[in-house]
C-alpha cells in the first residue's frame, strides 16, 4: 500500500510539473486579467454540461469537497483534452488545435470521512494578436497561467447530509510582450511584462439527498468559494530591437522598470443545484452559479479602462442515463451516457461587447479493467465570445478523457 501511495504522489509531483508547463489556451480573450478560465470540472462533469451536484462511490467530483464522504474505493484520476478552435472575426478565419492536461488527482475514503490532494489549472493565458496599419505594426503574444494545488476533506455528520472544504494553493506566472514596428524606423520597440501570482483561497460544498419514494431520489448541492486576494509581483523589461534572420530578436539596448508588488482579487462564488434520479441508473440536474466582479485593475498593461469586469452567471443542465449498472452479459448497457449543455455570461466586458459563452457536450463512462476502474470520454461544441464591434468569435470542439483507477486501501476487511 506505501508503495502505491508513494507512487501516486509522485504522479501527483508531475502532474504538478506538466500543468504549471503546459501552454494551456490560444484564445485572444486570454490577454485580459489572468488569462481565461482553464478547469471546468471532471470529463463527467463536463459531458454533463459542466454540472457537479453529484457525489459517487468511485469517481471524483472536483467541484465540490463534499462528494469525496461518498467515495468507497481509492480512486485515481487524471484527465486530459484535445482542442480544436476556429477564430472568427467579419472578414477572416482561422484554425488551430492544442492539447491540454486538466487534472491530476486521488481520493482516499475513511471509515469515517474521504480525503483529496491534486493538481489543476486554474487560468490560462496563450495568444498571439497582430494589428498592421499602413504605418506600424504591433504584435502582442503571451502565455503561462495560474494553476492549483488543492487539498479537501469531506463527512457525513447527518444521514444523507455531506459536507466538505477545501484548501487551495494557487501559484504561476505570465509573460506578456508587446513589439512596436515602425515604418521607415530602424529599430522597434520591446515591451515585456513577467507576472508571478501566489496566494490561498478557499472553498466548500454541501450535497443533501431525499428519498422520495423507494426509487426516486431529490438531490441538491450547494458550493461557496471566498473571495481571495493574491498576491502579485511584476517586473518589466524595456528594450530596442532589431530583426535578425528568421525574425530572432536582437536586443541594442534593454533596461528594467521596478514596480512595486501588488495583489489581486479573485472574485467570490456561490453555487446552487438541484436534480431528481435513481441511484444507478439515471440523473436529470440544473445548477446555477454566481460570481462576483473579481479586481484585476494591478495588472494594469492588460486591464485598461476598454475591459470591464461584471458579475457573472452560469446555468447548466444536464444528466446520465445506464441502461443496466450490473448487467452480467451485455458491456453496452454497463456504459453510462451522460449529455448536457450550458450558457454563461462570463462577466466580461471588452470594447462594450458582453463576452459570453454557450456549450452542449456528450460523454461515455466506459468499463474498463478489474473492480471499478473506467475509462471516460466525451466533446463538448462551444461558442466564446461575437464578432461585433471588431472582436473575435471563438468556436471550440474540445475532446476529453479520462481514466479513473480505483482499489481498496485503509479499509479493513470484515472476513479473512
Amino acid at each position: 500500500m506505501f508503495t502505491r501511495f508513494t507512487l501516486f504522489v509522485s504522479i501527483i509531483l508531475f502532474g504538478v510539473t506538466s500543468v504549471s508547463a503546459q501552454e494551456g489556451s490560444s484564445s485572444p480573450y486570454s490577454f485580459l486579467g489572468i488569462g481565461t478560465k482553464a478547469f471546468r470540472g471532471t470529463v463527467e462533469n463536463r459531458s454533463m454540461g459542466g454540472l457537479s451536484t453529484l457525489g459517487d462511490s468511485i469517481h471524483l467530483n472536483l467541484r465540490n469537497p463534499a462528494a469525496y464522504s461518498d467515495l468507497k474505493l481509492t480512486t485515481f484520476t487524471a484527465g486530459g483534452t484535445y482542442n480544436n478552435v476556429n477564430l472568427e472575426t467579419e472578414s477572416a478565419s482561422s484554425n488551430l488545435d492544442y492539447i491540454t492536461l486538466d487534472y491530476v488527482a486521488i481520493g482516499l475514503p475513511f471509515n469515517l470521512l474521504g480525503v483529496g490532494f491534486g493538481v489543476k489549472p486554474k487560468s490560462a493565458v496563450g495568444y498571439e494578436l497582430e494589428e498592421v496599419t499602413t504605418t506600424r505594426i504591433s504584435r502582442f503574444d503571451g502565455r503561462g497561467g495560474v494553476n492549483t494545488v488543492y487539498f479537501s476533506v469531506g463527512f457525513e455528520p447527518l444521514r444523507n447530509l455531506r459536507l466538505g472544504a477545501t484548501a487551495n494553493y494557487n501559484f504561476g506566472d505570465i509573460e506578456n510582450k508587446a513589439l512596436l514596428i515602425r515604418d521607415g524606423v530602424q529599430f522597434s520597440s520591446r515591451e515585456t511584462n513577467f507576472t508571478d501570482i501566489s496566494g490561498l483561497s478557499f472553498d466548500a460544498g454541501a450535497l443533501y439527498d431525499l428519498d422520495i419514494t423507494d426509487k426516486l431520489t431529490l438531490k441538491a448541492s450547494g458550493r461557496y468559494e471566498a473571495g481571495s486576494s493574491l498576491d502579485v509581483s511584476r517586473r518589466r523589461e524595456l528594450a530596442t530591437i532589431q530583426f535578425g534572420q528568421n525574425e530572432a530578436e536582437l536586443v541594442v539596448e534593454q533596461f528594467e522598470a521596478e514596480i512595486e508588488d501588488s495583489q489581486i482579487e479573485l472574485p467570490e462564488m456561490y453555487a446552487f443545484g438541484l436534480g431528481i434520479g435513481q441511484d444507478r441508473k439515471w440523473y436529470a440536474g440544473l445548477e446555477y452559479e454566481n460570481y462576483s466582479a473579481g479586481d484585476f485593475s494591478a495588472l494594469a498593461y492588460n486591464f485598461g479602462p476598454e475591459v470591464v469586469q461584471n458579475e457573472s452567471n452560469v446555468f447548466k443542465f444536464g444528466g446520465y442515463f445506464i441502461p443496466r449498472y450490473n448487467d452480467p452479459v451485455s458491456y453496452f448497457k454497463r456504459i453510462v451516457y451522460r449529455a448536457g449543455m450550458r450558457y454563461e455570461e462570463t462577466g466580461l466586458e471588452y470594447q462594450g461587447q458582453d463576452i459570453n459563452e454557450f456549450g452542449i457536450s456528450f460523454g461515455l463512462g466506459l468499463p474498463a479493467g478489474r473492480v471499478f476502474t473506467n475509462a471516460n470520454i466525451g466533446v463538448e461544441y462551444f461558442e466564446r465570445g461575437t464578432t461585433d464591434n471588431g472582436l473575435i468569435q471563438e468556436n471550440f470542439i474540445s475532446v476529453f478523457m479520462s481514466f479513473s483507477f480505483n482499489d481498496k486501501w485503509f479499509i479493513k476487511s470484515k472476513y479473512n
